[in-house]
């Protein structure tokens, strides 16, 4: 007995000493490359997941968890950072597999965050369409977006594929379908453009003759949708209430309370909580009643030992020249900026994408202490004040820790045979 008992003794005040996030942690983490993985909970209306943008294998633990929720069922809407119109070309592609589509939605795909116009979007795409028709007919994915238009050319192009040919004798249609067909203009909808000018003449035909217009389209609702959707470029909006917004009318026509959807956003949109006054479009859904929070599920990405692409190096005519990565600086693990917390995932990990649940009940994560929310600079302003006294449960459910994740490559790339 006396020879065990100053063992005994060293286990014991092991245990006593750990770190009790970290002894949570261990009993509560998965790998997720593991034919074994099981997500933890099925009881959800809408899952999200999300991180910092620009690293590869973030497109790799999204498919991981798509193709896990598919197979199992429990998805039925893909809800990606896009506009409705996008999304639908997205479809499209699914449907087609023509790459060359692919590759020209994946550009406009990243115009919103440039970062995510990569090669490793584009491939994580080919991969879905893969996944996607290995599945039965009734399991399978639809796309759908309910961010901000930022370009118009899908959105002219679905508007013509919804209405019938004889309103090409209208002059504001006309000028549109022109418009798509040279296809030489930018679309763009951020600044007074020659695309803004002729759509803004075809919505006020519209508002004029809506009647004849739902006459001669194969699906009014989702006309008036996109029409909603142009008009809120025309003026400030704002676009966590645009994608609030949105994703309220789309319920009304797919009726999301009773089929789930898989959202992949940014970090901030998939955050359960206010941050100050900022309300994010999770925390939106929840403070307005569309869903319970425990039915809305969190699940976000952090990074150690790994890189962000960040800047992409154009010449005076749009060609591509260069790009930048970053390994320290935007990755949320650097002594500059990191996030409160991180260390405990990191000591925890068990693979290179290890999903760690944080909202058990008995979960220290509940503590009013924001750690993997507050990011913490020294020498700077940044979002502590706005999290203070929050717990981390109160704005995410899962930590995705990802680890030796090579930056993303710009789209450009592509077809360039030097590229890993």
């Amino acid at each position: 007995m006396q020879t065990i008992f100053p063992y005994i003794l060293a286990w014991a005040l092991s245990f006593l000493n750990a770190n009790p996030k970290e002894a949570y942690l261990s009993q509560n983490r998965q790998d997720l490359n593991a034919t074994t993985f099981e997500f933890p909970k099925e009881d959800f209306n809408l899952i999200g997941f999300g991180a910092y943008h620009g690293s590869q294998k973030t497109e790799k633990a999204e498919l991981r968890l798509l193709d896990h929720l598919t197979q199992k069922g429990l998805i039925e809407y893909y809800i990606i950072e896009a506009d409705y119109a996008l999304a639908h070309f997205f479809n499209v592609y699914l449907e087609s597999g023509d790459d060359v589509l692919l590759k020209d939605l994946i550009k406009h795909y990243g115009i919103i965050i440039g970062q995510d116009r990569s090669v490793a979007t584009f491939q994580k795409w080919k991969a879905l369409k893969t996944m996607n028709d290995a599945l039965p007919q009734h399991q399978k994915i639809k796309v759908l977006g309910t961010d901000v238009t930022v370009n118009y050319k899908y959105v002219a192009k679905h508007i013509l594929d919804l209405c019938n040919p004889e309103l090409t004798l209208r002059p504001a249609y006309s000028n549109m379908a022109r418009m798509v067909k040279k296809d030489t203009t930018d679309f763009s909808a951020q600044y007074d453009s020659y695309s803004k000018k002729l759509l803004r003449e075809w919505v006020d035909d519209y508002d004029l003759n809506k009647t004849h217009y739902f006459r001669n389209s194969q699906q009014p609702q989702v006309l008036e949708h996109l029409v909603r959707n142009l008009k809120a470029t025309f003026s400030e909006s704002h676009r966590e209430t645009e994608i609030f917004k949105n994703y309220m009318a789309l319920d009304r026509l797919y009726d999301f309370k009773n089929h789930r959807q898989f959202a992949r956003y940014g970090f901030f949109h998939l955050e359960k909580d206010r941050e100050g006054a900022a309300v994010p479009f999770f925390a939106r859904l929840i403070d307005q009643g569309v869903y319970p929070k425990e039915k809305v599920l969190s699940v976000i990405g952090y990074f150690m030992d790994s890189e962000v692409l960040w800047d992409v190096n154009y010449d005076e005519e749009g060609h591509y020249v260069s790009h930048t990565n970053e390994g320290g600086f935007g990755i949320g693990d650097y002594e500059d900026e990191y996030f409160r917390g991180i260390d405990h995932l990191k000591k925890s990990k068990i693979s290179d994408m290890t999903l760690f649940r944080l909202n058990r009940k008995q979960s220290p994560y509940h503590e009013k202490s924001p750690d993997l929310i507050e990011i913490i600079m020294p020498g700077k302003k940044s979002n502590g004040e706005l999290v203070k006294g929050k717990a981390t449960t109160d704005y995410l459910d899962y930590a995705l820790l990802i680890s030796d994740s090579k930056a993303s490559e710009p789209l450009e790339t592509l077809n360039q045979t030097n590229k890993p």
